[in-house]
């Protein structure tokens, strides 16, 4: 079964992606990375919550129900307890299992910590941080939580105010929600490519440090 990562491009959109980051890289000594990962965090809390606030109130509702089929107390905690227990293992599971039903549940501030801590870990543990002249910049796409964060270098924001890239997040987010990623991360490339080669021209003996896209 494919993660939503590898749901989220083709393999011919991976390809697209891929080639035009080594098109604007041929433009520019900066390195541009777009990853893709089907969440930031597993959000255990969240499954918790949703499969409780689900089977707490259903639970309440069929206990007479199921009470007077069994010639029991309409009142019957035990009944109740049974019930709770059923529906929460039932809910659990579909909320572990789809990603449309566990972000009905998440938290947008621990969302938001998420994300940055794993873009910041990507950022590190895919070595953009180790580029000649510190001018790397991450394209970071989480598909549970829809979110984008775009992380450069040291090198990048000594030149580059880094709210500059708020509009690349808006521009691959509205996308998004438009069923055109491909397109959207495509647009956003170039425009990342066009303001690095202002400042960053590419160099002889230039070479491609970085992966050209990463999905996870």
């Amino acid at each position: 079964m494919q993660t939503l990562a590898q749901q989220f491009l083709t393999e011919a959109e991976q390809d697209t992606i891929s080639t035009l980051v080594q098109q604007m890289e041929q433009q520019t000594s900066g390195e541009i990375v777009p990853m893709v990962v089907s969440a930031s965090h597993s959000y255990p809390t969240a499954i918790i919550i949703g499969a409780t606030v689900l089977a707490f109130p259903l639970s309440l509702l069929l206990m007479p129900v199921v009470s007077g089929l069994f010639w029991l107390g309409s009142q019957n905690v035990w009944i109740f307890i049974a019930l709770f227990i059923t529906l929460y293992g039932i809910f659990y599971g579909l909320i572990y299992r789809f990603s449309w039903l566990k972000r009905l549940f998440l938290s947008r501030k621990q969302v938001e910590s998420e994300i940055e801590e794993a873009a910041i870990t990507s950022f590190f543990t895919e070595k953009l941080y180790k580029t000649k002249d510190a001018n790397g910049i991450l394209i970071f796409i989480s598909i549970l939580e829809r979110k984008v964060w775009v992380l450069a270098d040291a090198g990048i924001n000594a030149r580059i105010d880094p709210e500059q890239w708020q509009s690349i997040i808006d521009l691959i987010t509205q996308g998004i929600k438009e069923k055109r990623q491909c397109e959207a991360i495509c647009n956003a490339i170039v425009q990342i490519g066009d303001t690095l080669k202002t400042h960053f021209p590419v160099q002889e003996n230039d070479i491609n440090e970085l992966h050209n896209i990463i999905i996870r």
